[in-house]
């Protein structure tokens, strides 16, 4: 395990983040841990990158949203989001028609392929997250959702 950074020279002032103890790092940290355990597998089976995957979970939650609105769903980069769209079409996973009131805007579902795929890695993904739960009693879990629930509240995030 590396160690800590030794003091700074006499005359030299920096304050270096203790990652092991920021909120935001430790939380990184946790979901990227999570979800590459759940992502090996996919990925390997159907060739599906991770941002993929929460577009394809996303899209089997919400019908017909635009690019735009899946990126602020997912809160992940336009461009990350764009990209898998233009993948997961070219597959034969989402399908893109125009919507029926506003020709301007594209809106995208699962195909049926995409369907198959998210019946597969769908119940992998909840059992992962049962696996990780089951390590907290029935008090921590509600205070987990509560917890998550106040940090993802509106305002929150600065933009």
């Amino acid at each position: 395990m590396p160690t800590p950074r030794k003091a700074t020279p006499p005359g030299v002032q920096h304050a270096p983040l203790q990652l092991e103890h920021f909120l935001p790092y430790r939380l990184s940290i946790l979901s990227n841990t999570i979800s590459q355990g759940i992502a090996d597998d996919y990925q390997k089976r159907y060739d599906l990158s991770m941002t993929e995957w929460r577009v394809m979970a996303v899209l089997a939650r919400y019908e017909g949203l635009s690019a735009r609105q899946v990126a602020d769903r997912t809160a992940m980069d336009k461009v990350a989001v764009s990209r898998a769209l233009a993948r997961l079409v070219e597959a034969g996973r989402v399908s893109r028609h125009m919507d029926d009131n506003d020709k301007r805007r594209s809106v995208l579902d699962l195909t049926e392929e995409g369907w198959a795929i998210h019946e597969v890695v769908a119940p992998m993904a909840r059992a992962r997250e049962q696996a990780v739960l089951d390590k907290l009693d029935e008090e921590e879990r509600r205070w987990l959702g509560r917890i998550l629930d106040k940090l993802q509240e509106r305002g929150t995030r600065s933009e």
